[in-house]
């Protein structure tokens, strides 16, 4: 049964080009079109679509208030269609906060190109919307297509000899669903924990509202990342859209280094290149993670770190969006644990202190006795 979608624009040119786009895939259809939330409403009750697509800026009633009332009222796997400036990532960050799987960018000028260029991964977000995890859904499997993807040879080879270091890094990945992943993942971080580099499948607009958003809600420093900071303990960096982002050594400091170069398992930034710099430059002093996501960006860099001696975490399907990118990293055996993403952040802070933090360079670096505690304490309960 082909996944039927209901698209929401107020823009009669992007509701033909995404019909077009989309009643050209052998597994969907689009069942109709809305130039504003209240005849969408009337449509979802005629057509009971499986995914709605929806646009930010409409009339009568913008996308993030209609989006709040569907997502309380009826809630059904939403893909927002947000264009690339400053104001509209922060509010398509909102809607993911709200409930909608993930977001589509449309750019201002030239539409019609911007729309056909983009074809595979606004059908790709769709797919894995039609089986994301919704409180009142049942998952149903994502079909993806498969093509040729480049690895992160293309960006940094993979070394064996390493730098002797003993301080502690945490490495993250995300991508469908990730956003909210990150910010509870954060936000339960205590304010002396090691230095945090994230990769998030973003467009370049939107990671630095991401950033923003975060530190205002974390105990941690939360950042866009720059090429050559030192990486602090307390510290997240981000990276910024359609740029990779490495862990690096600088003496016997970890920094960050931002990269160009051709996109990586489809994505740039990439996990994969991440997770591979990190293999290379920390090995076991680095804990991986790899939250929700649509894919398999992520897979190969994991078991990288792991072979590297690093401990990996991978959020589990039952608290995932998409269970894409943790699914694969599982099933190619670079995963040490398997973590509902609401234990995360207890069993990170776990394996850093069991790595040997108070022991290892952290101690008169920074103060890790909250850490020392709270660990312990979780330690007493499992």
């Amino acid at each position: 049964m082909p996944c039927k979608v209901l698209i929401v624009d107020d823009s009669a040119l992007v509701r033909n080009l995404l019909t077009t786009l989309i009643d050209a895939q052998p597994d969907m259809m689009v069942v109709g079109t809305a130039s504003d939330p209240y005849i969408a409403r009337e449509r979802i009750k005629a057509l009971n679509p499986d995914v709605l697509t929806l646009d930010v800026e409409m009339p009568r009633m913008d996308g993030l208030s209609f989006l709040e009332k569907l997502m309380r009222l009826r809630p059904m796997p939403v893909v927002m269609v947000s264009s690339l400036t400053e104001r509209s990532s922060e509010t398509t960050l909102r809607a993911l906060e709200l409930g909608a799987v993930d977001y589509v960018t449309k750019p201002r000028i030239d539409i019609m190109n911007g729309i056909r260029e983009n074809g595979q991964e606004i059908v790709e977000k769709i797919r894995a919307a039609s089986g994301a995890r919704l409180k009142s859904l049942i998952r149903k499997p994502a079909l993806l297509q498969v093509e040729k993807k480049l690895t992160a040879d293309v960006v940094l080879p993979s070394i064996n000899s390493r730098l002797q270091t003993t301080e502690k890094v945490v490495i993250v990945g995300a991508s469908t669903g990730g956003t909210e992943a990150i910010k509870e993942l954060l936000v339960a971080m205590p304010a002396d924990a090691p230095g945090i580099l994230i990769t998030q499948h973003m467009p370049a607009a939107f990671t630095s509202a991401f950033a923003r958003r975060l530190d205002g809600l974390c105990r941690i420093v939360v950042k866009e990342a720059l090429d050559g900071e030192r990486v602090l303990p307390g510290h997240a960096y981000i990276a910024p859209g359609d740029r990779h982002l490495l862990l690096d050594r600088s003496g016997a400091n970890y920094v960050t280094r931002i990269m160009d170069g051709p996109a990586v398992s489809r994505h740039r930034p990439s996990v994969d290149v991440l997770f591979r710099s990190a293999a290379n430059c920390a090995g076991k002093n680095a804990i991986g993670v790899i939250l929700t996501g649509m894919g398999d960006d992520g897979a190969n860099g994991m078991l990288e770190m792991k072979q590297a001696g690093a401990h990996t975490l991978a959020q589990d399907e039952d608290s995932c969006v998409v269970f894409g990118m943790p699914k694969e990293a599982i099933a190619r055996g670079g995963v040490d644990e398997i973590v509902p993403l609401s234990e995360m952040t207890n069993r990170v802070v776990l394996a850093v202190y069991k790595q040997g933090a108070g022991r290892s360079g952290f101690e008169g670096r920074v103060d890790v006795s909250g850490l020392r505690k709270e660990a312990e304490g979780w330690q007493r309960q499992l």
